[in-house]
């Protein structure tokens, strides 16, 4: 229900309280008049009925001495049943008014409920619109950095393919210019770990060259070259591992290995235990 409408049945239910009051409060005033004129008659006989035993010494026949006690008892009577009806009526007067009230007192506790019933709904529908603002926030992020990545993945396999032409053409070259002409390749000894810097070197200065677009300095790094996210990447099957995501060219892949796959560090420390 509206203020509105509330507002309206509650003063179409006073409507009628004034008159009422005013007709109790006269019938109280005229009621309150009989009982006054009826102990000034109490007063008047009582007068009158000592005044003639005093002048006849008592001398009074008992049936008028009966007959006068009887009226005095009556005019009691008649006033003690005008003051009762005004209390009666004083009473219902009130009741009239305090129904009011009552109504009034239960119809605000009802408003008050309904007012912070709404405030509640209000505060967590805009609660709710934050929290979709937010999730909507991060959604959109997510499709940018995969938009940056597509756009990396994109542009690394355009100069992989520009590489691997300009290499097919070198090999050409070389080969028809030293045709018939053999070479000694002279062994060198090589130590096991001189050899795993230089893969990782060459696995790491590899991708950098795809890096030459301006890159965020905010943006995390991964794999053992320390770049960040490009191209095809594949993550260690450990979950502990520090790293965890690599890029093929780093590790050595061209495809997707089957099963499990575990980072060079990961390998290392398996086998140690």
């Amino acid at each position: 229900m509206s203020s509105a409408i509330y507002l309206e049945n509650y003063l179409d239910g006073l409507e009628s309280l004034p008159t009422e009051l005013e007709r109790n409060f006269k019938l109280m005033r005229k009621l309150d008049d009989r009982a006054q004129t009826a102990m000034q008659s109490i007063d008047s006989h009582a007068k009158d009925f000592m005044r003639k035993l005093a002048a006849e010494n008592g001398a009074i026949s008992e049936e008028e001495r009966k007959e006068r006690l009887e009226d005095i008892k009556a005019l009691f009577g008649k006033a003690k049943e005008y003051s009762d009806d005004k209390v009666q009526l004083a009473i219902q007067t009130y009741e009239l008014v305090d129904k009011q009230i009552r109504r009034l007192d239960n119809d605000l506790a009802r408003f008050e409920g309904e007012i912070q019933e709404k405030a509640s709904s209000t505060r967590a529908k805009s609660e709710e619109a934050v929290a979709k603002k937010g999730r909507k926030k991060t959604k959109d992020g997510k499709a940018t950095v995969k938009k940056k990545r597509s756009a990396s993945s994109d542009e690394e396999t355009g100069r992989g393919g520009n590489q691997s032409t300009h290499a097919s053409t070198n090999t050409s070259s070389v080969g028809g210019s030293g045709q018939g002409t053999k070479k000694k390749k002279s062994k060198k000894s090589v130590d096991p770990d001189d050899s795993e810097k230089e893969s990782c070197h060459t696995a790491a200065t590899h991708p950098s060259d795809v890096m030459d677009m301006p890159v965020d300095p905010n943006e995390p790094t991964y794999c053992l070259c320390h770049q960040v996210s490009y191209g095809e990447m594949i993550g260690c099957d450990n979950p502990d591992c520090p790293i965890e995501w690599f890029h093929f060219a780093c590790v050595g892949l061209t495809t997707k290995p089957k099963g499990k796959w575990f980072c060079p560090k990961c390998t290392q420390d398996r086998k140690k235990k």
